[in-house]
């Protein structure tokens, strides 16, 4: 009832990790960036189907990775384009066509549990579109670019910190994308583009340790996070 398939962008390069080749090739306790996720998404009760958007020349490493977790028959690696909303698209076109509903998750947020995967598919039973996020704990301030001068302080209680998986009715996000190419819209994730359309996005409650790992200080708490994990689960916590 619940199955979803998953779009996984992969395709990041390295540059803020001081790195010239994918950080999702990078190695984090013992395995690269992209292993871990895909065991998660693994573990998730109601992923059946999960292809990885990414350029060609790192789909050799890709291959390595699935068949070290034991995945070739459930990942599916489909040629991304020049921007990751461009990737996204592609991917939508390589999933099957059984495909209703979609959770679109980014392979730098490798720590995202299996919990957090069940969580986005089980509401996405009942909403068109949805984003897992987290409440923003700072006080964020608007600055106008050219002063450097703060413009207004929004109330916090209404900012929520998006992440990802974001999940999705197929043929509306495809729409969206279609709509987007043609007006030319630049959007960060998909949740945008659905607003852009006019769709409503709910909000899943997200995770704190579910960061997007892209600087070196990132790498280094996303390993105490896998150091904290390994402790609970070897006390049976």
């Amino acid at each position: 009832r619940g199955v979803v398939y998953l779009l996984i962008p992969a395709a990041g390069s390295g540059r803020r990790m001081g790195s010239n080749r994918n950080k999702l090739l990078m190695p984090l306790g013992g395995k690269p960036l992209l292993a871990w996720t895909l065991l998660a998404a693994k573990s998730a009760r109601s992923i059946r189907w999960i292809g990885v958007v990414g350029q060609p020349d790192d789909f050799q490493d890709f291959k390595e990775i699935i068949l070290s977790v034991g995945m070739t028959k459930m990942v599916h690696l489909i040629p991304g384009g020049a921007t990751r909303q461009e990737s996204v698209f592609r991917g939508l076109q390589g999933l099957p066509a059984v495909a209703e509903r979609v959770l679109v998750h980014d392979g730098a947020r490798c720590l995202a549990t299996p919990d957090l995967f069940d969580r986005c598919a089980e509401q996405l039973l009942t909403c068109p579109g949805l984003v897992a996020a987290i409440p923003v704990k700072d006080t964020i301030k608007m600055v106008d670019p050219e002063t450097q001068i703060v413009t207004s302080t929004p109330d916090r209680r209404n900012l929520w910190a998006a992440q990802t998986p974001q999940g999705f009715e197929v043929e509306r996000l495809t729409r969206c994308h279609v709509e987007g190419q043609e007006k030319g819209w630049e959007v960060t994730d998909d949740a945008m583009l659905f607003e852009q359309c006019g769709l409503p996005v709910k909000i899943v409650p997200g995770e704190e340790t579910n960061l997007k790992v892209t600087t070196p200080v990132d790498l280094a708490i996303a390993e105490f996070i896998l150091r904290q994990r390994a402790k609970e689960s070897a006390a049976g916590t």
